[in-house]
């Protein structure tokens, strides 16, 4: 894993501005703290961070390669989970290669196919390859969007960057934000439209997208998109497949030259990727396999069970571990670490987030870091398989809006009369809901309930899921971290997407199809018990330190935050305590505490980010 940036100038001449290349590539170290590369023409600068995993000495980028009178040079984040397969074929067709690293085999794959080489790939990328003698620049991100990719287009210049910091640290680019975005931050965030970069004249490239940029063109175009139909299959194959199919991409995922481990919550997910990956380094007569926990502070005196989740995580993970023999270890986190490491989640994803859920994961990161640099996570699998309460309660499913987010009149609430004239938040939303269930790939005969289930399994899909994988990639990689995420295979994505709901929820158990196929790998009541959220912390001490925090905002007056809350309102849920009435900020975990969190995070990233409001 690594992070990228780049800048193509048409009308002049940026060899004698290494420097501007320079401040857009720094803010990347901690993505790539082992090595880091430019390359700097008349009309393209490339940068490069990287993070070691395969081949130490042969993947230093960027990287050229030249067939004929073409050199083309290459910056790139990702692993190819398909790449000994690629190098074959190309290998085939008479090609060579200097090295055992993935980048030289993505590289010659452009080279040889050209664009038509994503279709190919099986992976977590994002990279840039540069044809010197077309003077043209080619953009690619993977089909889930695991790796993120922003870029900026003003006049015959174009920047690119692994974060969005990456680009406003270009010396012509300032940080402004309009109505839209502000639309974004405050009634979609911590969710991103697809394709949106927040800032003005910045967005993302969307998943499943490339970007092809010449003198005289700029293409955005999708590659990969799901598509419905029928489902062949009976049920005895559609397990079968199912699981040959997880098991395919968690033993992919597990190559590496440096410490490979998992993140263990005790939930199906986590613990089928856990058991697949015991057992093939069993298999391979390897060590056992490290897992790793996260827990809070007096997280069994605090804990009450909800129907969001009725029981502690803790001795599951014992349970599992157990059972597969691993190595476990087990990361304790306090309320005064989640506080401090508040702003510097925020700083990682160049916005306001998701509260201690970053915060979090961004100590446990770093805690792992210390011991691995790879890890696999079960992140997507309630996406693609149906786990989520949204999926199965009437009122959701029924929900004319995201059905994450859909008490946004609570939300609304606490921002000021005149912001709220601004952004226009209600109407915003639905705007960008009813966009999303265009985009839903309709199956003909579909009962007007199966096509509800596929229209949620979309939004799940394409506007919740890149969230989750925002934050993962965010947090990790602010230390140093590769998390990889097997369910975001595309393969099993295709193959999941058109299996009929009846099955997805056989029994009307959640992910039914996937307990099924993973039976015996695991005791039967790891398999059946019932989701359970990334955990929070309930401890009222968080509560207590976001509720300080948050005044110190109100009481300041160049709080670049205060003309955009309604104090008043603010106050009154500060002032009812960690019992209140919780407003949910976002999706299942985010209360009151984690809403005071968010405006601390907001106020910082106001002043800190310089930002503009337009």
């Amino acid at each position: 894993m690594c992070g990228i940036a780049g800048w193509i100038n048409y009308t002049e001449n940026i060899v004698q501005r290494q420097a501007a290349l320079d401040a857009m590539v720094t803010p990347l170290t901690c993505r790539g703290p082992d090595g880091s590369g430019t390359l700097v023409t008349a009309h393209a600068g490339l940068g490069h961070r990287r993070l070691i995993v395969i081949d130490p000495e042969g993947g230093m980028q960027p990287m050229s390669r030249r067939l004929g009178d073409h050199v083309y040079t290459i910056v790139y984040n990702g692993e190819l989970y398909n790449f000994q397969e690629l190098r074959h074929d190309l290998e085939h067709e008479g090609f060579q290669f200097r090295s055992r690293s993935d980048t030289e085999v993505l590289l010659t794959s452009y080279v040889a196919w050209g664009s038509a080489c994503v279709s190919r790939l099986n992976g977590i990328f994002a990279f840039a390859i540069w044809d010197h003698k077309d003077q043209t620049l080619f953009l690619a991100r993977d089909r889930l969007g695991v790796k993120p990719l922003f870029y900026s287009i003003k006049g015959s210049t174009l920047l690119f960057s692994s974060e969005i910091k990456g680009i406003l640290s270009h010396p012509q680019m300032k940080a402004e934000i309009d109505a839209e975005g502000l639309a974004e931050v405050f009634a979609v965030g911590p969710a991103r439209t697809p394709g949106h970069g927040i800032f003005r004249d910045v967005k993302e490239l969307r998943p499943g997208h490339f970007l092809h940029y010449g003198p005289r063109h700029c293409r955005v175009a999708p590659y990969w998109q799901l598509t419905s139909h029928a489902h062949p299959d009976t049920w005895e194959t559609t397990t079968s497949t199912v699981r040959q199919l997880v098991e395919d991409t968690v033993t992919r995922q597990l190559v590496a030259d440096v410490p490979v481990v998992t993140l263990l919550s005790g939930g199906l997910d986590s613990s089928v990727v856990t058991a697949v990956a015991s057992a093939y380094l069993k298999s391979e007569d390897r060590e056992s396999l490290d897992t790793y926990s996260i827990d809070f502070v007096d997280m069994e005196r605090y804990f009450k069970p909800t129907k969001f989740q009725t029981n502690l995580d803790a001795p599951w993970v014992e349970k599992v571990s157990s059972f597969l023999g691993t190595t476990h270890h087990r990361i304790v986190i306090d309320t005064p670490e989640l506080y401090e490491y508040l702003l510097p989640a925020m700083r990682a994803r160049d916005l306001p987030g998701m509260a201690d859920v970053d915060t979090s994961l961004l100590i446990f990161s770093r805690e792992i870091k210390k011991a691995a640099t790879v890890g696999l996570s079960g992140e997507a699998a309630d996406e693609i398989f149906g786990g989520y309460p949204w999926f199965h309660h009437p009122d959701a499913i029924a929900a004319n809006t995201f059905p994450w987010a859909r008490r946004l009149k609570d939300r609304v609430d606490i921002l000021s009369p005149d912001f709220v004239a601004h952004i226009q938040p209600v109407d915003y939303v639905a705007r960008r809901y009813r966009e999303a269930l265009d985009e839903v790939p309709r199956l003909s005969g579909e009962s007007p309930e199966e096509a509800r289930i596929r229209e949620i399994s979309y939004l799940s899909i394409t506007r919740f899921l890149p969230t989750l994988l925002d934050r993962k990639d965010r947090m990790t990689m602010a230390v140093g971290l590769e998390v990889r995420v097997p369910f975001c295979d595309h393969r099993l994505v295709e193959y999941v997407w058109n299996i009929p709901w009846r099955w997805k929820n056989y029994d009307n158990v959640a992910k039914g199809v996937l307990r099924h196929a993973m039976r015996g790998i695991l005791p039967d009541d790891v398999i059946m018990r019932q989701k359970s959220p990334y955990p929070s912390t309930p401890n009222p001490s968080y509560f207590a330190v976001m509720r300080q925090g948050l005044e110190e905002v109100l009481t300041n007056p160049a709080s670049p935050l205060l003309p955009l809350i309604d104090r008043k309102k603010i106050r009154a849920v500060m002032d009812a305590g960690p019992m209140g009435d919780q407003i949910p900020w976002f999706g299942q975990l985010m209360g009151n505490a984690q809403l005071f969190a968010f405006l601390i995070q907001a106020n910082a990233w106001l002043k800190e980010y310089h930002v503009a409001l337009l």
